[in-house]
């Protein structure tokens, strides 16, 4: 048991003898538990060099080489879920030596990536998926003759989604050859494994007990209900000894529970299930973070880490210096902190989030007013449509949610908020480019598919001040609303313990100039501000991207030769086609440039490098409005005249 995290690279001769799943299964299994001690150990160097998921690939070491010594991987299709536990399978699958790039500026992604690796088999960062990818793989593969296997690893976390239950409900119907492990690391599910049910595990995963059971079947099926009350019976016996009735009701051969840290039991159940055919669940217990003291006792606060960085000397404090020492909040604690203060104030204020209490900053909140907090798991349409209930009955149901997880309940949001008008507020965290986490965890989209929606408003704040006067501001409005503010660290600036309703709709100018007007929304504006300043461009914070502050659009129009609309979202759809649409609706007609993200996926890195690659950090926005300018100047666009 591991208490600290290497500071050089450990040695590890049989790991770094591995290059392929195919060297692996060279390996005489005896020395299985010598690769996961030295795996352990390697990804614990690497992950406090590079920072990254931590907790869950510890937990999966064992049954990560399990799986692939006892498959034919990449033949045999491996699909696992989230993907917050696959650093283990990467370094096995080649990409050892690449594991000081993961979550990086174009080096390893932190999730599986097809484009990546063959031995990826399905790209994931969200929930739930693993089930129904692998039995679409399954059946895929069917109707091109193959004999492969198909493997779907989910957590207990996960499972709790409605898509995953409904890739089982059909997974049963097609009676087609899939085993589902359900990694279960939190103990929500499953009591301690005990010793009996440890015995009935080896007895149904035997191949005795299976061929009994078949040839039991071919024989009772011929009497009226023998077969059903014979199966009946061998469910309620499991259901003593085993939580797997509901998965044996669904039309699963389950096995379980079993220890998901002992090697060669895992090597000896995946062996047997291989034989057994049609629809089978192996339920696994790990813990979480295992080999590494702290993530074992902290499994939630070692979830992931930031790389090891070196102590800075500590000055001392003194009177000149002791007023500056508050740390910048984060968004989302500002988020958290306006929540509690507004529950303070209204007692019909009901927080929901789908497991993002602690990313979301709702642990206050959840300690001071648990009648009032509901985390409903890993179930987004469920988040939505429990909001909309709520609000049929005069509450004030505020929903703590990703921009990237929202898209998972956009019919929710449409059809059981929107066209009802329920008073529904979102604060929509991680909105923009999330860094590290990559395209999958990206908050691109929502202005886009929000800003189509009847009867929403959205806010686009631009500091954490204007966070939580917008979040005050959205809340007062009797309608569905939504607050968009990005991951991370505000800009510094002094938080105002009152809180102001701002008008809804309208903007102001933050910076006076002429010719050109910058037209932001959200956090880019200090990077506008810093822009404008050698072009001497007026710049305005918008604050809202629905509705417009059409008034400000036309005299900003009217008064500068050339409009650009700035935003950390998608151009298409965005807020800066709300302006075209705006000024094209009432025939206004002048130079307008969209600043925003490319129609592309971004790929992980740094915040601060991904924006300057594409052009949105203050030199890239300065240089794309002189390209702009340079572009009209050559056409003979005069920027002394505003009607071009």
């Amino acid at each position: 048991m591991l208490s600290e995290i290497p500071l050089v690279r450990p040695s590890t001769p049989l790991l770094d003898s591995i290059n392929s799943p195919a060297d692996l299964r060279v390996l005489d299994e005896q020395q299985l538990p010598q690769v996961a001690e030295e795996l352990r150990e390697y990804l614990l160097y690497c992950i406090g060099q590079t920072g990254g998921h931590f907790g869950a690939g510890l937990g999966v070491v064992e049954l990560t080489l399990a799986l692939h010594y006892s498959y034919n991987t990449p033949d045999d299709r491996l699909v696992w879920d989230v993907g917050h536990q696959t650093y283990p399978h990467k370094v096995l699958t080649g990409r050892r030596d690449q594991m000081l790039s993961i979550r990086q500026y174009q080096g390893l992604s932190g999730f599986p990536k097809r484009a990546e690796s063959e031995y990826d088999t399905f790209g994931v960062g969200h929930s739930s998926t693993s089930i129904s990818a692998a039995l679409g793989m399954a059946l895929g593969d069917k109707l091109a003759g193959k004999t492969n296997k198909h493997i779907a690893v989910i957590g207990d976390g996960a499972m709790t989604a409605g898509m995953a239950f409904e890739a089982l409900n059909h997974a049963a119907h097609t009676g087609e050859d899939l085993l589902v492990i359900l990694n279960d690391n939190n103990m929500s599910i499953s009591p301690n494994v005990g010793g009996l049910a440890t015995y009935f595990s080896k007895i149904w995963a035997s191949e005795f007990y299976n061929g009994l059971r078949e040839n039991s079947k071919r024989v009772l099926t011929k009497i009226p209900h023998a077969w059903e009350a014979a199966r009946r019976t061998e469910e309620h016996v499991k259901g003593l000894v085993s939580p797997g009735t509901l998965f044996e009701e669904m039309g699963f051969n389950y096995v379980g529970l079993i220890d998901g840290h002992d090697l060669p039991t895992l090597v000896s159940y995946l062996n047997k299930l291989q034989k057994i055919k049609g629809p089978k669940l192996l339920h696994i217990i790990t813990q979480k973070g295992k080999g590494f003291a702290p993530a074992e006792a902290d499994p939630v606060g070692y979830h992931a880490l930031n790389k090891l960085e070196p102590k800075p000397p500590v000055a001392p404090v003194n009177s000149a210096n002791a007023k500056n020492t508050k740390a910048t909040p984060k968004y989302q604690d500002v988020f958290g902190q306006w929540l509690c203060d507004m529950a303070s104030q209204d007692e019909r204020l009901v927080g929901i989030t789908p497991a993002m209490c602690e990313g979301s900053g709702m642990v206050d909140f959840a300690t001071q007013y648990p009648e009032r907090y509901h985390d409903v798991a890993i179930a987004e349409q469920h988040a939505v449509t429990l909001a909309a209930g709520i609000a049929c009955e005069k509450q004030k149901p505020v929903v703590a949610i990703y921009s990237t997880f929202l898209q998972r309940a956009y019919d929710q949001l449409v059809h059981d908020i929107a066209l009802q008008n329920l008073d529904v507020t979102f604060g929509i965290d991680r909105a923009g480019i999330v860094g590290e986490d990559g395209p999958t965890h990206a908050g691109s989209f929502d202005i886009s598919f929000l800003r189509c929606i009847p009867n929403m408003i959205i806010a686009t704040p631009s500091d954490e001040n204007e966070c939580r006067q917008l979040l005050f501001s959205a809340y007062q409005f009797e309608g569905p609303a939504a607050i968009r503010y990005p991951r991370g660290k505000g800009t510094g600036v002094k938080i105002e313990e009152k809180m102001t309703a701002l008008p809804i709709g309208k903007g102001h100018t933050a910076r006076a100039g002429k010719d050109v007007a910058i037209i932001s929304f959200g956090t880019l504006l200090p990077a506008a501000i810093a822009a404008a300043k050698s072009l001497d461009a007026t710049v305005c914070d918008m604050r809202w991207a629905k509705p417009l502050d059409h008034e400000l659009i036309e005299q900003l129009a009217h008064s500068h030769q050339l409009i650009v609309t700035l935003e950390e979202s998608s151009i298409a759809g965005g807020a800066g086609s709300g302006v075209n649409e705006y000024l094209s609706e009432q025939g206004i007609v002048l130079p307008i440039m969209n600043l925003g993200l490319p129609d592309r996926y971004i790929d992980h890195g740094k915040r601060e490098k991904i924006l300057a690659s594409i052009g949105l950090d203050a030199k890239g926005i300065e240089a794309s409005i002189k390209q702009r300018l340079s572009l009209l100047d050559k056409n003979n666009h005069r920027l002394a005249n505003n009607s071009i």
